[in-house]
Protein backbone atom coordinates (compact mmCIF):
# COMPACT_ATOMS: atom_id res chain seq x y z
CA UNK A 1 0.00 0.00 0.00
CA UNK A 2 1.26 3.41 -0.94
CA UNK A 3 1.58 5.70 1.98
CA UNK A 4 0.74 9.25 1.38
CA UNK A 5 3.79 11.40 0.71
CA UNK A 6 5.88 8.43 0.25
CA UNK A 7 8.88 9.44 -2.25
CA UNK A 8 8.48 7.54 -5.16
CA UNK A 9 11.66 4.82 -6.06
CA UNK A 10 13.85 5.52 -9.32
CA UNK A 11 13.67 2.20 -11.27
CA UNK A 12 16.78 0.55 -12.39
CA UNK A 13 16.82 -2.83 -14.41
CA UNK A 14 18.85 -4.80 -16.75
CA UNK A 15 18.04 -2.58 -20.07
CA UNK A 16 18.97 0.78 -17.82
CA UNK A 17 22.15 2.00 -16.92
CA UNK A 18 21.24 4.98 -14.44
CA UNK A 19 18.26 6.81 -14.46
CA UNK A 20 17.05 10.66 -12.94
CA UNK A 21 16.77 10.43 -9.45
CA UNK A 22 15.89 14.42 -7.92
CA UNK A 23 13.57 13.61 -4.81
CA UNK A 24 13.32 9.98 -5.47
CA UNK A 25 14.07 7.02 -3.81
CA UNK A 26 17.33 5.38 -5.31
CA UNK A 27 17.81 1.27 -5.85
CA UNK A 28 19.73 -0.73 -2.91
CA UNK A 29 22.80 -0.98 -3.82
CA UNK A 30 23.06 1.74 -6.30
CA UNK A 31 25.43 5.03 -6.62
CA UNK A 32 24.26 8.63 -6.21
CA UNK A 33 25.99 11.03 -8.52
CA UNK A 34 24.94 14.85 -7.33
CA UNK A 35 25.57 17.11 -9.69
CA UNK A 36 26.00 20.72 -8.57
CA UNK A 37 25.28 24.16 -10.43
CA UNK A 38 28.58 24.48 -11.35
CA UNK A 39 28.60 20.85 -13.03
CA UNK A 40 30.93 19.77 -10.51
CA UNK A 41 29.76 15.84 -9.16
CA UNK A 42 29.66 14.17 -6.15
CA UNK A 43 29.27 10.42 -5.61
CA UNK A 44 27.46 9.02 -2.47
CA UNK A 45 25.72 5.44 -1.56
CA UNK A 46 22.24 4.90 -1.83
CA UNK A 47 20.77 4.87 1.57
CA UNK A 48 18.29 3.06 3.04
CA UNK A 49 14.61 3.97 2.26
CA UNK A 50 15.78 7.67 1.91
CA UNK A 51 14.96 9.99 -1.15
CA UNK A 52 17.82 11.65 -2.81
CA UNK A 53 17.96 15.86 -1.64
CA UNK A 54 18.89 18.48 -3.68
CA UNK A 55 19.84 21.88 -3.40
CA UNK A 56 18.36 24.47 -5.40
CA UNK A 57 20.71 24.37 -8.83
CA UNK A 58 21.61 20.78 -8.32
CA UNK A 59 20.33 17.56 -10.17
CA UNK A 60 21.14 13.88 -9.34
CA UNK A 61 21.44 10.30 -10.88
CA UNK A 62 21.68 6.86 -9.86
CA UNK A 63 23.39 3.86 -11.33
CA UNK A 64 24.85 0.51 -10.92
CA UNK A 65 28.22 -0.47 -12.14
CA UNK A 66 26.77 -3.48 -14.22
CA UNK A 67 27.75 -5.49 -15.95
CA UNK A 68 25.91 -4.74 -19.25
CA UNK A 69 26.19 -7.02 -22.48
CA UNK A 70 26.01 -4.81 -25.78
CA UNK A 71 26.34 -6.11 -29.46
CA UNK A 72 28.21 -3.60 -31.62
CA UNK A 73 28.49 -3.91 -35.70
CA UNK A 74 31.71 -2.21 -36.35
CA UNK A 75 31.09 -1.72 -39.92
CA UNK A 76 28.20 -0.81 -41.73
CA UNK A 77 28.84 -2.22 -44.80
CA UNK A 78 29.39 -6.51 -42.94
CA UNK A 79 26.28 -6.09 -40.44
CA UNK A 80 26.50 -9.69 -39.96
CA UNK A 81 30.11 -9.15 -38.30
CA UNK A 82 29.22 -8.15 -34.73
CA UNK A 83 31.80 -7.56 -31.26
CA UNK A 84 29.60 -8.92 -28.40
CA UNK A 85 31.18 -6.44 -25.26
CA UNK A 86 30.52 -7.08 -21.45
CA UNK A 87 31.73 -3.75 -19.55
CA UNK A 88 31.16 -2.15 -16.38
CA UNK A 89 31.12 1.38 -14.66
CA UNK A 90 34.30 2.28 -14.01
CA UNK A 91 35.34 2.63 -10.24
CA UNK A 92 36.46 6.40 -8.88
CA UNK A 93 39.87 6.72 -9.79
CA UNK A 94 41.39 7.94 -6.60
CA UNK A 95 43.63 10.40 -7.82
CA UNK A 96 41.04 12.25 -9.97
CA UNK A 97 38.72 14.99 -8.14
CA UNK A 98 36.21 14.44 -10.96
CA UNK A 99 35.25 11.17 -13.31
CA UNK A 100 34.86 10.26 -16.71
CA UNK A 101 31.69 8.56 -16.35
CA UNK A 102 30.07 11.63 -14.43
CA UNK A 103 30.84 13.96 -16.90
CA UNK A 104 29.47 11.43 -20.04
CA UNK A 105 26.48 11.29 -17.69
CA UNK A 106 26.22 15.31 -16.80
CA UNK A 107 26.31 16.23 -20.58
CA UNK A 108 24.61 13.43 -22.35
CA UNK A 109 22.66 11.03 -19.81
CA UNK A 110 19.04 12.94 -19.97
CA UNK A 111 16.73 11.79 -17.56
CA UNK A 112 17.76 8.00 -18.57
CA UNK A 113 20.54 6.38 -19.67
CA UNK A 114 19.86 3.35 -21.63
CA UNK A 115 21.80 0.14 -22.70
CA UNK A 116 20.32 0.26 -26.06
CA UNK A 117 21.44 3.66 -25.90
CA UNK A 118 24.58 3.75 -24.54
CA UNK A 119 25.20 0.70 -27.49
CA UNK A 120 24.32 3.31 -30.30
CA UNK A 121 26.98 5.63 -28.75
CA UNK A 122 29.63 3.42 -28.36
CA UNK A 123 29.18 1.97 -31.69
CA UNK A 124 29.10 5.18 -33.35
CA UNK A 125 32.82 5.79 -31.27
CA UNK A 126 33.99 2.61 -32.67
CA UNK A 127 33.06 3.20 -36.05
CA UNK A 128 34.51 6.85 -36.11
CA UNK A 129 37.81 5.53 -34.78
CA UNK A 130 38.06 2.87 -37.08
CA UNK A 131 37.53 5.26 -39.86
CA UNK A 132 39.76 7.76 -38.82
CA UNK A 133 42.47 4.59 -38.75
CA UNK A 134 42.25 5.59 -34.99
CA UNK A 135 41.61 1.95 -34.68
CA UNK A 136 42.36 -1.28 -37.66
CA UNK A 137 40.72 -4.65 -37.50
CA UNK A 138 41.82 -6.20 -40.34
CA UNK A 139 40.17 -9.49 -42.13
CA UNK A 140 41.35 -12.58 -41.26
CA UNK A 141 42.64 -10.65 -37.93
CA UNK A 142 45.91 -12.45 -36.10
CA UNK A 143 46.20 -12.80 -32.59
CA UNK A 144 48.63 -10.15 -32.03
CA UNK A 145 46.34 -7.49 -34.11
CA UNK A 146 43.27 -8.84 -32.07
CA UNK A 147 45.00 -7.95 -28.45
CA UNK A 148 45.92 -4.80 -30.21
CA UNK A 149 42.98 -3.90 -31.24
CA UNK A 150 41.26 -4.83 -27.67
CA UNK A 151 44.00 -2.50 -26.26
CA UNK A 152 42.78 0.38 -28.42
CA UNK A 153 39.27 -0.37 -28.04
CA UNK A 154 39.39 -0.80 -24.08
CA UNK A 155 41.11 2.67 -23.98
CA UNK A 156 38.64 4.27 -26.21
CA UNK A 157 35.57 3.44 -24.17
CA UNK A 158 37.48 4.32 -20.99
CA UNK A 159 38.86 7.32 -22.30
CA UNK A 160 35.25 8.67 -24.01
CA UNK A 161 32.53 7.42 -21.81
CA UNK A 162 33.84 5.64 -18.21
CA UNK A 163 32.65 2.33 -18.72
CA UNK A 164 35.40 -0.34 -18.89
CA UNK A 165 35.07 -3.62 -20.94
CA UNK A 166 35.80 -6.88 -19.30
CA UNK A 167 35.38 -9.15 -22.12
CA UNK A 168 35.40 -8.66 -25.79
CA UNK A 169 34.35 -11.48 -28.18
CA UNK A 170 33.31 -11.67 -32.28
CA UNK A 171 30.43 -13.09 -32.89
CA UNK A 172 28.25 -14.03 -36.04
CA UNK A 173 25.03 -11.52 -36.16
CA UNK A 174 23.46 -13.28 -39.73
CA UNK A 175 20.58 -14.80 -37.64
CA UNK A 176 19.63 -11.64 -36.64
CA UNK A 177 20.41 -8.96 -40.29
CA UNK A 178 17.03 -8.73 -41.88
CA UNK A 179 19.15 -8.18 -45.13
CA UNK A 180 16.21 -7.10 -47.24
CA UNK A 181 16.11 -3.88 -45.37
CA UNK A 182 19.52 -3.20 -45.53
CA UNK A 183 19.30 -3.65 -49.23
CA UNK A 184 16.27 -1.60 -49.43
CA UNK A 185 18.06 0.99 -46.73
CA UNK A 186 21.34 1.18 -49.64
CA UNK A 187 18.97 2.00 -52.61
CA UNK A 188 17.44 4.73 -50.87
CA UNK A 189 20.77 6.18 -49.98
CA UNK A 190 21.82 6.15 -53.63
CA UNK A 191 21.52 9.56 -55.11
CA UNK A 192 19.13 9.88 -58.49
CA UNK A 193 20.73 11.67 -61.55
CA UNK A 194 20.29 15.02 -61.56
CA UNK A 195 17.25 15.96 -64.11
CA UNK A 196 17.21 18.91 -66.18
CA UNK A 197 16.03 21.98 -64.23
CA UNK A 198 12.28 22.61 -64.58
CA UNK A 199 11.22 26.11 -63.09
CA UNK A 200 8.16 26.12 -60.84
CA UNK A 201 6.69 28.25 -58.63
CA UNK A 202 8.39 29.07 -54.87
CA UNK A 203 6.99 26.92 -52.29
CA UNK A 204 5.27 29.01 -49.80
CA UNK A 205 7.49 29.41 -46.42
CA UNK A 206 7.54 26.55 -43.98
CA UNK A 207 8.31 26.85 -40.55
CA UNK A 208 12.44 25.74 -40.75
CA UNK A 209 13.56 22.70 -38.22
CA UNK A 210 16.69 24.04 -36.22
CA UNK A 211 18.91 21.29 -34.79
CA UNK A 212 20.04 21.07 -31.46
CA UNK A 213 22.53 23.67 -31.56
CA UNK A 214 22.26 24.24 -27.48
CA UNK A 215 23.01 20.52 -26.67
CA UNK A 216 25.98 20.48 -29.13
CA UNK A 217 27.08 23.99 -27.56
CA UNK A 218 26.70 22.68 -23.85
CA UNK A 219 28.55 19.21 -24.70
CA UNK A 220 31.52 21.67 -25.64
CA UNK A 221 31.44 23.79 -22.75
CA UNK A 222 31.39 21.07 -20.43
CA UNK A 223 33.92 18.75 -22.04
CA UNK A 224 36.40 20.59 -23.69
CA UNK A 225 37.94 21.85 -20.04
CA UNK A 226 37.98 17.98 -18.91
CA UNK A 227 39.71 17.03 -22.64
CA UNK A 228 42.34 19.34 -22.07
CA UNK A 229 43.04 18.51 -18.71
CA UNK A 230 43.37 14.81 -19.63
CA UNK A 231 45.71 16.03 -22.40
CA UNK A 232 48.06 17.80 -20.01
CA UNK A 233 48.71 14.97 -17.82
CA UNK A 234 50.41 12.67 -20.73
CA UNK A 235 53.72 12.03 -20.31
CA UNK A 236 55.83 13.72 -23.45
CA UNK A 237 58.90 12.51 -25.28
CA UNK A 238 61.69 14.33 -26.09
CA UNK A 239 61.27 17.40 -28.28
CA UNK A 240 57.60 17.30 -27.94
CA UNK A 241 57.06 19.95 -25.26
CA UNK A 242 56.38 22.60 -27.97
CA UNK A 243 53.81 20.26 -29.79
CA UNK A 244 51.54 20.02 -26.53
CA UNK A 245 51.58 23.19 -25.37
CA UNK A 246 50.47 24.27 -28.95
CA UNK A 247 47.60 21.99 -28.76
CA UNK A 248 46.56 23.03 -25.22
CA UNK A 249 46.86 26.38 -26.49
CA UNK A 250 44.14 26.01 -29.33
CA UNK A 251 41.80 24.32 -27.67
CA UNK A 252 42.03 26.97 -24.79
CA UNK A 253 41.17 29.14 -26.97
CA UNK A 254 38.37 27.08 -28.55
CA UNK A 255 37.08 26.90 -25.47
CA UNK A 256 37.04 30.14 -24.80
CA UNK A 257 35.35 30.08 -28.47
CA UNK A 258 32.52 28.53 -26.95
CA UNK A 259 31.93 30.36 -23.62
CA UNK A 260 31.69 33.47 -25.46
CA UNK A 261 29.74 32.13 -28.65
CA UNK A 262 26.77 34.28 -29.68
CA UNK A 263 23.08 33.40 -30.00
CA UNK A 264 21.47 31.14 -32.38
CA UNK A 265 19.25 33.46 -33.77
CA UNK A 266 21.06 36.43 -33.18
CA UNK A 267 23.25 38.88 -35.88
CA UNK A 268 24.06 41.49 -33.13
CA UNK A 269 21.98 42.22 -30.17
CA UNK A 270 18.04 43.03 -30.95
CA UNK A 271 18.65 42.06 -34.97
CA UNK A 272 17.57 38.70 -35.52
CA UNK A 273 19.56 36.22 -38.00
CA UNK A 274 18.47 35.33 -41.22
CA UNK A 275 17.01 31.43 -41.49
CA UNK A 276 19.65 30.37 -44.20
CA UNK A 277 22.50 31.52 -41.08
CA UNK A 278 20.67 29.89 -39.00
CA UNK A 279 20.84 26.41 -40.43
CA UNK A 280 24.23 27.26 -41.24
CA UNK A 281 25.64 28.34 -37.76
CA UNK A 282 23.80 25.09 -36.12
CA UNK A 283 25.46 22.91 -38.71
CA UNK A 284 28.88 24.19 -37.60
CA UNK A 285 28.17 23.31 -34.37
CA UNK A 286 26.88 19.75 -35.24
CA UNK A 287 30.44 19.67 -36.96
CA UNK A 288 32.60 21.02 -33.69
CA UNK A 289 30.64 18.06 -32.19
CA UNK A 290 31.58 15.71 -34.71
CA UNK A 291 35.56 16.91 -33.80
CA UNK A 292 35.18 16.94 -29.80
CA UNK A 293 34.21 12.88 -30.51
CA UNK A 294 36.77 11.98 -32.82
CA UNK A 295 39.22 14.26 -29.92
CA UNK A 296 38.27 11.81 -27.37
CA UNK A 297 39.32 8.85 -29.75
CA UNK A 298 42.75 10.77 -30.42
CA UNK A 299 43.25 11.26 -26.53
CA UNK A 300 42.81 7.28 -26.28
CA UNK A 301 44.93 6.49 -28.87
CA UNK A 302 47.84 9.21 -26.87
CA UNK A 303 47.15 7.12 -23.82
CA UNK A 304 47.59 3.62 -25.11
CA UNK A 305 50.95 4.55 -27.04
CA UNK A 306 52.02 7.90 -25.97
CA UNK A 307 51.81 11.23 -27.42
CA UNK A 308 53.76 10.53 -30.58
CA UNK A 309 51.36 8.03 -31.73
CA UNK A 310 48.33 10.35 -32.45
CA UNK A 311 50.44 13.63 -32.86
CA UNK A 312 49.21 14.34 -36.74
CA UNK A 313 45.46 13.48 -36.13
CA UNK A 314 45.63 15.50 -32.70
CA UNK A 315 46.38 18.69 -34.95
CA UNK A 316 44.01 17.53 -37.66
CA UNK A 317 40.96 17.07 -35.19
CA UNK A 318 42.02 20.72 -33.33
CA UNK A 319 42.09 22.58 -36.43
CA UNK A 320 38.69 21.42 -38.05
CA UNK A 321 37.24 22.70 -34.22
CA UNK A 322 38.69 25.98 -34.85
CA UNK A 323 37.47 25.81 -37.88
CA UNK A 324 33.52 24.87 -36.63
CA UNK A 325 33.72 27.31 -34.17
CA UNK A 326 34.83 30.05 -36.24
CA UNK A 327 32.10 29.29 -38.52
CA UNK A 328 29.47 29.04 -35.56
CA UNK A 329 29.81 32.71 -35.31
CA UNK A 330 29.25 33.55 -38.71
CA UNK A 331 26.76 36.28 -39.45
CA UNK A 332 26.81 36.43 -43.41
CA UNK A 333 27.47 33.95 -45.77
CA UNK A 334 31.56 33.71 -46.78
CA UNK A 335 32.99 35.61 -49.65
CA UNK A 336 33.08 32.26 -51.63
CA UNK A 337 29.77 31.30 -51.27
CA UNK A 338 27.15 32.40 -53.35
CA UNK A 339 24.97 35.97 -51.41
CA UNK A 340 21.26 33.81 -50.97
Amino acid sequence: MKLFGRAPTARLDGATMAVRCDGARPPAGSTVIVFGADGRARRQAAKDDQAVKCRDGESAWCCQAGPYALELVPFPAAPEMGLRLECVIAAPDPLSDSQRFDLFLFSEGGDALTVAAFATLAQGALRGALAAALLELPPCTSLDEWNAFRAGLNELVYTRFGVTVTDCLPVDLGDTVDYAAVLRARAAAIVPPVAPVIPVPAPQPVPMHVPDDASALRRLFLELPALSAQLRLLALPDGAFAAHRDLLQRLALAALAVNTMPALALAAPGVPLHATMRERRAAASAAALAALDEAWGVLAVMKGGGFDAARDDAERVVANLGYALARRRLVAPERTEPVL
